[in-house]
């Protein structure tokens, strides 16, 4: 495995330029062309969870045989709709040098906690309205863990606060950005995953979005599992990874794994 950071921009705004650090495996002589996960840490719209949502997921991907990024993107006090062009910017760079990584450009999944599940979410309903219908910032999956989706009454405020820089809940932003009411038919398939006793970002955020995949008809996969708060990550123990917080296996990787080979048809 090597790992290459890229910043997405020259200039940046606020002194934040954005990135993408790259967790790729070693190039091997084959036809074969590895599928690439974009991760988007979670932390409210105003830090990053690397060490906890970034680093660890990626190398679980490359352990699978995918090649995987995580997104270094805006936060408070940069405001809507940065986030969302800094992951439009780094979908088009993945998916116009993927080749040169043995990456297939028809392969491209974005993944988020919380409120980076948020920003993976609005990537997925948003390209084509902030991207001019360029399919090249389309996602060809998305995977969502434990994400922030409503504005409405279910919403983690902070969240969309920091986001939006505003207070106005009957606002145009606060509005667009519930992501639910986003969802149509260019929306990728979903895999899904949320805690019935999250008390943070309530399960119903999933299941919102769940529910806005089943009417437009993109398929999807949604698991609740019972136990935990948000924010669990792997849901294993932080020193020993291996071993689960729960009684039983909170299996969400393997799953997620599976899904995108089957989507994929690897």
């Amino acid at each position: 495995m090597r790992i290459e950071k890229h910043f997405l921009r020259e200039e940046g705004v606020n002194g934040f330029v954005p990135s993408v650090t790259l967790y790729l495996l070693d190039r091997v002589e084959s036809p074969l062309l590895r599928p690439m996960v974009i991760i988007c840490p979670g932390g409210g719209y105003v830090m990053k969870a690397e060490n906890w949502e970034g680093e660890r997921i990626a190398v679980e991907y490359n352990r699978a045989g995918f090649n995987a990024a995580v997104l270094d993107y805006s936060v408070y006090p940069i405001h809507h709709p940065q986030p969302l062009y800094d992951a439009m910017a780094a979908i088009a760079f993945i998916r116009n040098n993927a080749l040169s990584w043995q990456s297939d450009p028809e392969k491209i999944v974005v993944l988020g906690f919380s409120a980076g599940g948020h920003l993976a979410a609005s990537l997925s309903t948003l390209w084509h309205k902030y991207g001019k219908g360029d399919r090249v910032y389309r996602p060809d999956a998305t995977i969502l863990c434990y994400p922030v989706i409503t504005t409405g009454e279910y919403a983690h405020k902070d969240s969309i606060r920091n986001l939006t820089g505003e207070d106005d809940v009957t606002s145009e932003s606060w509005r667009e950005l519930s992501l639910e009411n986003q969802v149509d038919e260019n929306t990728p398939p979903t895999f899904l995953w949320h805690t019935y006793e999250d008390t943070i970002v309530p399960v119903e955020n999933s299941l919102l979005y769940a529910s806005a995949l089943r009417r437009n008809k993109i398929p999807f996969e949604l698991h609740i599992y019972p136990k935990g708060d948000h924010g669990l990550s792997l849901c294993t123990e932080e020193e020993l990874r291996t071993r689960s917080i729960f009684s039983r296996s909170y299996n969400w990787m393997e799953l997620s794994i599976d899904w995108i080979s089957q989507l994929f048809g690897l």
